[in-house]
C-alpha cells in the first residue's frame, strides 16, 4: 500500500487518544464521544416531574391530617372541660330540668341565657338558689365563645341521651333520653374534609349543616361521687 511521504511511522504505530490511557486511534478514525441524547434528557425530567407532583401530593395530605387530628384533640379537650364545669356544679349540672348547660348550638354559638357574671367587671353569680343557675349560665356564655372561635362550622348538643348511636353504630344529634331517664352527653361537630378524595371544591368538605350530619364526638357527663 503506498504511503503518503513523511507519515511512513503512522502506519507502523498506532495513535493513542489525548486524555483516555490506553485508547488507540487510527488514522482517518475519530475517537467516539460518549454523552445523553436529547431524549433521554426529556424523559429523565418527565419521571422526576412526575416524582415531585406524588411528594407535594403527600405533604397536602399530611398537613391535612394534622389539621384534622389538631381540631379533634382541642374538641375532646374542651368537651372534658366542660364535662368537668358541670360536675363542679353538680346542683344543677346533672339535673335533668333547670340546667344552663343543656341546649343545641350552631354557629355562631352563644348561649341561649347569655350571662357574664364570673368575668373580671362582673358583679358576681349570686348566692342561694339563683348562684349555681347564674354560674353555669356564665360558664357556658364563656366556653361556647372560645368553642366558637377554635372549630370552624362548630355545632354542639349537650343533652340526656339514651341512644347516642343509632342502629347501625353511629354517633347521631338527635337526643331520645324518655322521661329524664339516661345520662348526659356532650356532641361536637364542626367543618372537616370529607374522606371521599374524589370530590372537590365545597362538595369535599362535611358541614355540621348537611342533611347527613353526624357528631364527630360524643363525651358522656358522668355525675362523679354524690357529694355536694
Amino acid at each position: 500500500m503506498d504511503t503518503i511521504p513523511g507519515m511512513e511511522h503512522l502506519s507502523r504505530h498506532p495513535l493513542r487518544a489525548p486524555g483516555k490511557r490506553g485508547a488507540i486511534v487510527r488514522p482517518g478514525f475519530a475517537p467516539r464521544t460518549q454523552g445523553f441524547s436529547l431524549i433521554e434528557v426529556l424523559v429523565s425530567i418527565v419521571v422526576l416531574a412526575f416524582g415531585m407532583l406524588g411528594a407535594v401530593g403527600l405533604q397536602v395530605s399530611a398537613l391535612q391530617v394534622s389539621r384534622e387530628a389538631k381540631l379533634q384533640s382541642s374538641a375532646l379537650l374542651m368537651a372534658r372541660e366542660l364535662a368537668e364545669m358541670m360536675r363542679g356544679n353538680k346542683k344543677v349540672g346533672v339535673a335533668a330540668t333547670n340546667n344552663p348547660y343543656l341546649g343545641a348550638y350552631s354557629t355562631p354559638l352563644a348561649a341561649t341565657s347569655a350571662s357574664y357574671c364570673l368575668g373580671v367587671s362582673g358583679s358576681g353569680c349570686g348566692t342561694g338558689a339563683t348562684g349555681p343557675g347564674a354560674v353555669g349560665s356564665a360558664e357556658m356564655t364563656e366556653w361556647l365563645a372560645r368553642v366558637d372561635a377554635e372549630l370552624p362550622g362548630a355545632r354542639v348538643t349537650v343533652c340526656l341521651d339514651d341512644a347516642p348511636y343509632d342502629a347501625q353504630g353511629r354517633p347521631q344529634w338527635n337526643c331520645t333520653a324518655t322521661g329524664g331517664n339516661g345520662i348526659i352527653v356532650i356532641k361536637m361537630g364542626w367543618t372537616r374534609a370529607s374522606t371521599d378524595k374524589t370530590l372537590t371544591g365545597s362538595a369535599a368538605l362535611e358541614r355540621t349543616t348537611d342533611t347527613a350530619s353526624r357528631p364527630s364526638l360524643i363525651v358522656p357527663v358522668t355525675p362523679g361521687n354524690t357529694g355536694t
